[in-house]
């Protein structure tokens, strides 16, 4: 049988890593192709909106994605949700946003569900969808939000072990949620710390969205 092919859609180089060994982990058998626009999270930060502009610019990528043999389409970024949307609608293949599985899982554990966000351009978008999917699955949840100031910029220089520690120190604000989201896919990174900080569940993007692709491509779970 052949190798599903995944399209991964980046808009920053620090998200491919995360990815990576989320597939390593939870799909391995999975044929994945990185196609990367860091020019989209550069214009994105620039603009209040998500312009029409980026929008047919991510569009454009997704449906080369799909002329490279993609069998599934999983974006990275999540600052980017209406696009992955007109994106889903134009191509006959799975379409996934990054937080979408995320989302579901976190909805399962209750009502207070906090995210620790690194890119406050996501952060909107993200707490529009997570909404429309509380209205589905749990409509008395409500979602608290911390922006960890600067923690971006440090990964973007190099220093993840500045990251990891200034995501986790914001951690024990939410210490009393049912369970903490880490809102982007290089935010995954600081999981480790931020457990060693509270006691609750603390849910990555990466892992949720491989095993949700999996699940869309073979109707079976990855592996826990």
């Amino acid at each position: 049988m052949k190798a599903p092919r995944i399209v991964l859609l980046h808009a920053t180089p620090v998200a491919i890593e995360p990815i990576q060994f989320a597939f390593a982990q939870g799909w391995p058998e999975a044929e994945t192709i990185n196609l990367m626009d860091d020019g989209l999270s550069i214009d994105r930060a620039k603009s209040t909106e998500l312009t029409d502009a980026i929008v047919d610019r991510f569009v454009a990528l997704a449906c080369y994605g799909h002329g490279c043999g993609a069998d599934g389409i999983l974006v990275t970024c999540s600052a980017f949700g209406p696009a992955i949307e007109r994106a889903a609608e134009a191509l006959p293949i799975p379409v996934l946003k990054p937080n979408e599985a995320m989302f579901e899982a976190a909805l399962s554990y209750g009502n207070r569900i906090g995210m620790l966000a690194t890119f406050a351009p996501a952060v909107l978008t993200m707490e529009d969808e997570f909404t429309a999917d509380a209205a589905r699955l749990r409509p008395t949840a409500q979602l608290s939000t911390i922006v960890v100031e600067d923690a971006i910029s440090r990964l973007r220089k190099g220093d993840a072990d500045a990251h990891n520690r200034l995501v986790a120190d914001r951690a024990p604000e939410m210490a009393q949620m049912d369970a903490i989201m880490l809102a982007h896919f290089s935010t995954s990174r600081a999981a480790a710390a931020v457990r060693d900080r509270v006691g609750i569940p603390v849910l990555t993007a990466p892992d949720a969205a491989v095993a949700k692709m999996r699940a869309c491509l073979t109707g079976s779970d990855a592996p826990r």
